[in-house]
């Protein structure tokens, strides 16, 4: 037995290994005092910048509307981040892989987005946001260099080693009182499929919480749109596929409202017409969302240069979008 604030002394840590204690947690009473301002001040900024992009550039709707939302999303983002021991969890996920710590900045805004058009409590909706936030955190414990891993080509020892990031990111988290449970579940279950074809628990239906869906689909938008850990689709493509395994893998209102939300063809988005000419999306028409109103660009050597004409594809039927180009 030691006393509180005794000195680890490598005598002590050898017995320690000699029992098979492979760690101690250490308590914290000022955990704020770990992450400086400037961290937090970061953090926040993100935070709020990805909520207003999630809602300008993927949303449908009028100004009002959108305004709605995304002051409803901005302020939940906020409330969870007053929390220092997420803004901890998050600083720690940021210091070990950027692309991780945007990945769930990115899932986390959307997932809330789509919570509140599904009309969510305000409590749900917090408790989603952290989950979301945090749902990758199990990936900064693995013995891996996750950033140049790509599940849909590894090998199968590697990919093993991947799927166990829900348990060591759950056994991370489970025991901390500040996490609501609905957000330690959406950590462990996010890659769980309605269908029982997902992991760790092979969960069916009901048995997944409509929260962990949300996010779960969310997740599987995001990887696949920027290429996180997996090979990167265009965004049709993906809206293909979700809307492919609706009521198969992923619960089929919460792919209707993400279809109903999620533009096709998002604001900044280089198409390319039936007419061979390119444009760039630049608002949405929410009544046939396939048909944006576009800018038209000429392809020069120093990028897409606007040609000062507007198009609006619901009145011109007769220029089609055949494909989308990346840069």
């Amino acid at each position: 037995l030691m006393s509180q604030g005794a000195v680890l002394r490598p005598a002590y840590i050898d017995r320690l290994r000699s029992m098979g204690y492979t760690m101690v947690h250490i308590v914290e009473e000022e955990i704020t005092n770990l992450i400086d301002h400037a961290t937090e001040q970061v953090i926040q900024k993100h935070c709020q910048e990805s909520v207003r992009t999630v809602i300008d550039k993927y949303s449908y709707g009028v100004d009002a509307e959108l305004n709605a939302i995304a002051s409803a999303a901005d302020n939940i983002m906020q409330d969870v981040l007053s929390q220092p021991e997420v803004l901890y969890n998050v600083s720690r996920v940021r210091d070990k892989s950027n692309s991780i710590y945007l990945h769930c900045i990115n899932v986390s805004a959307l997932s809330v987005l789509i919570g509140v058009k599904m009309r969510m409590q305000e409590r749900r909706l917090k408790n989603m946001a952290v989950g979301a936030l945090l749902h990758d955190i199990g990936l900064i414990y693995l013995p891996i260099d996750i950033q140049n891993v790509n599940i849909d080509t590894c090998d199968a020892s590697v990919l093993k080693e991947v799927k166990r990031h829900v348990i060591h990111g759950y056994s991370a988290v489970e025991k901390e009182s500040w996490l609501p449970m609905a957000a330690k579940d959406i950590i462990v279950n996010h890659h769980e499929r309605i269908d029982g074809t997902g992991y760790p628990f092979r969960l069916t239906g009901e048995k997944i919480s409509l929260e962990t869906k949300i996010v779960s689909l969310c997740d599987e938008f995001d990887s696949l749109v920027y290429g996180h850990c997996r090979n990167k689709r265009k965004i049709r493509e993906t809206m293909d596929y979700i809307t492919s395994q609706a009521g198969l893998k992923f619960d089929f209102k919460v792919v209707q409202t993400f279809l109903a939300s999620v533009a096709v063809y998002p604001i900044g988005t280089i198409v390319e017409l039936n007419t061979g000419e390119k444009g760039i999306v630049v608002r949405q028409n929410q009544s046939l969302p396939t048909n944006p109103v576009i800018q038209l660009v000429k392809e020069m050597p120093e990028g897409m240069v606007p040609t000062g004409k507007e198009v609006d594809l619901t009145k011109n039927l007769t220029l089609i979008i055949t494909d989308t180009v990346e840069i």
